[in-house]
């Protein structure tokens, strides 16, 4: 059997990494038209930082996992075939603000029809709208060539920072399909890659909407709670109650459980907002409107939950940041991850610099051009500064705030830091990993997340 994944992303190229390794009789090939990310692949320096995937990588990169820019070739040789490319949020047109833009699916599925000369399964493993399925088994069918095409739902549940964890011990691998014989025999042609190192209870199969819809489902209710008790932190702030210890009386009710009751700034990431817009993009293009007014709430408590988090910090700095120095600790969406897609940092860092204050970032993973592009700014810019530590980015601050929750972090020598800072000296924690009892103790004014 031989396997071909089109695009050398976050999702593309972890995955494929485990299946080669857990399945050394299969050849596995991701392919990309980007010459400079492949390039990556091949090199010691992946493009993407994931705790464990450098040694998955290298352990089967050149026996049966490849990395080519040879797409036509890679496609037509393939027994199965993963679409796993970007679908963002549409900028333009029909849908703009909230559908995903499927360009980049059509595009692919224009191209293995246009290319194969034998029958393949295709497998979409990008997050996509449900009834995508639909519009690439309509490309497929009208190829050229007399080639017999099925197509398979797949989602991702991958959470960044522990990719590689998920992928070997996942909750669940989801497959959806066609309720025919030629659709139950692809999936459980899937099914047995997966079988390899998967137990067999925790591979769902589905019909291919389902498995479409789940993955939207999934993210809309991870994202729900997280707004959920960043709402909630705000009343805290309030009433002089603390967001962890609400979190973890209500966390201990079974019905409840404890998982995304981290109040903080909100979430980042490539996934949760885009997936909740297309939910809420569905439910209009349905008819539900009182359901897509539900939903869109999460993204508005998400948008609020940042732009409080830089009123506080301003208000709390004598009503104003103008000219001063502030220390921003992180800049990833989330620790163990060198990923900025929709970081909090990213609106954080543009509130404080329309404030006029001066930010200084430090983030152990994310380079400084990524910085730049994501700030849409050249490195030029009088207000913005990449620290190459964080005791650098704290010197002469006249605040610190911590907006990815690196561990590194928890750890820092906080008395030196404190003499090095301008007086009074302010800690935003908005990850509320720090010890602010301590912090205080050392000499700091501290304010967390849902905390007087």
């Amino acid at each position: 059997m031989k396997i071909c994944c089109i695009g050398a992303g976050y999702v593309g190229g972890p995955t494929m990494a485990m299946i080669a390794t857990k399945c050394p009789d299969i050849d596995v090939t991701v392919v990309d038209i980007n010459a400079e990310r492949i390039a990556a692949w091949n090199s010691n320096a992946l493009p993407i930082y994931e705790k464990g995937l450098d040694e998955l990588v290298i352990a089967a990169r050149g026996k049966n996992l490849f990395f080519s820019t040879d797409v036509d070739q890679s496609i037509d040789e393939a027994d199965i075939i993963f679409i796993s490319v970007n679908t963002p949020t549409k900028t333009y047109g029909t849908g703009a603000g909230k559908a995903s833009d499927l360009k980049f699916i059509e595009l692919c599925a224009r191209k293995i029809a246009e290319v194969s000369t034998s029958d393949k399964i295709v497998v979409e493993k990008s997050t996509l709208p449900v009834r995508t399925a639909e519009t690439i088994r309509t490309i497929l069918n009208n190829c050229p060539s007399n080639v017999n095409f099925e197509v398979l739902s797949n989602p991702e549940f991958l959470a960044e920072g522990t990719a590689i964890e998920d992928l070997l011990d996942p909750d669940r691998v989801l497959i959806g399909g066609a309720e025919t014989p030629k659709g139950q025999a692809a999936i459980q042609s899937l099914v047995d890659v997966y079988a390899r190192w998967v137990p067999r209870e925790k591979i769902l199969t589905t019909n291919v909407w389902s498995s479409e819809l789940s993955k939207l489902t999934a993210n809309a209710f991870l994202a729900q709670r997280i707004s959920s008790i960043n709402a909630i932190s705000a009343l805290c702030e309030a009433t002089e109650a603390n967001v962890d210890e609400v979190a973890s009386a209500i966390g201990t009710d079974s019905r409840i459980g404890p998982k995304f009751l981290k109040s903080s700034i909100g979430f980042g990431g490539s996934c949760f907002q885009k997936d909740v817009l297309n939910l809420v993009y569905l439910c209009e293009h349905y008819g539900l409107k009182e359901v897509a007014e539900y939903w869109e709430q999460v993204i508005k408590m998400n948008d609020h939950q940042r732009s409080r988090f830089v009123q506080r910090i301003v208000k709390t700095l004598f009503n104003t940041v103008s000219g001063k120095k502030i220390a921003m600790l992180g800049f990833a969406f989330k620790k163990d991850t060198n990923d900025t897609r929709e970081s909090s940092a990213i609106y954080i860092c543009r509130d404080l610099i329309e404030e006029q204050a001066e930010v200084h970032i430090y983030d152990p993973k994310v380079t400084r051009e990524q910085i730049y592009h994501d700030l849409e700014i050249d490195e030029n810019h009088p207000l913005v500064h990449i620290a190459s530590s964080a005791e650098e980015a704290c010197e002469g601050a006249h605040a610190l705030t911590v907006v990815t929750e690196w561990d590194e972090f928890k750890t820092l020598d906080y008395q030196k830091i404190f003499e090095q800072m301008l007086k009074p000296a302010f800690v935003f924690d908005g990850r509320n990993i720090l010890d602010l009892e301590a912090l205080r103790e050392i000499g700091f004014s501290t304010h967390g997340v849902g905390k007087a």
